[in-house]
């Protein structure tokens, strides 16, 4: 597969899991992600995972998964290679990326599979291009671009849905304030390491 360096074409991802560390333990039991191609969602992967233990209320009520929901269902390496067939050569993207990724990373690495494509950050992105939205959080960012949003977040393929329309937003605003007709992947990267005040410059600037 041609690899897509283009920030419009990659794949968003989402993990509903047991806790807040793989290291601890902690397993994913959802896995949920949209494909998008030149700015259209052209594919998506859901799948709920059995982690092999039984989650806690908190999480039953957090994520509305069920211990009876994931009873029967594919365990998490099963579902884990079907995934890394799923993103292999494609760019990789997630809000509060550094923890799906490290979900990503665990449950691959349990099954001796990787990935090639680079990992970016919604959030990190929406600090520097929507430095005025009240908080971050992809619930409050959905809302202050009126993105339409018809579901309930925290369930895997609903939080990557509304990933995917507010990436394509946010990835439409650069393009429209900066008349930049496309937008590498390298310059994402770029822009969520860079400091709030010199983004302007960043994108004023690039070629």
């Amino acid at each position: 597969m041609a690899f897509n360096n283009s920030a419009s074409s990659l794949v968003i991802l989402d993990f509903e899991t047991t806790g807040l560390s793989p290291n601890m333990g902690d397993r994913a039991i959802e896995i949920g992600a949209v494909r998008i191609e030149n700015s259209e969602v052209t594919e998506s992967f859901s799948q709920l995972m059995d982690p092999g233990f039984r989650i806690s209320g908190f999480i039953e009520d957090y994520t509305g998964i069920s211990n009876q929901m994931l009873n029967g269902m594919p365990t998490c390496a099963q579902v884990m290679n079907e995934f890394a067939d799923f993103i292999e050569g494609s760019n990789l993207v997630a809000h509060n990326a550094s923890f799906d990724k490290r979900f990503l990373d665990a449950e691959l690495n349990q099954i001796s599979r990787s990935y090639s494509g680079e990992f970016s950050c919604s959030m990190l992105l929406a600090r520097r291009i929507y430095q005025s939205a009240p908080t971050h959080k992809l619930g409050d960012l959905i809302k202050y671009k009126n993105i339409s949003a018809d579901g309930g977040f925290h369930r895997a393929l609903f939080d990557s849905q509304m990933t995917a329309k507010l990436w394509i937003t946010m990835l439409d605003d650069i393009k429209n304030d900066y008349g930049l007709t496309d937008i590498e992947f390298s310059l994402v990267k770029k822009l969520v390491k860079t400091p709030k005040k010199s983004v302007h410059d960043v994108l004023s600037n690039w070629k």
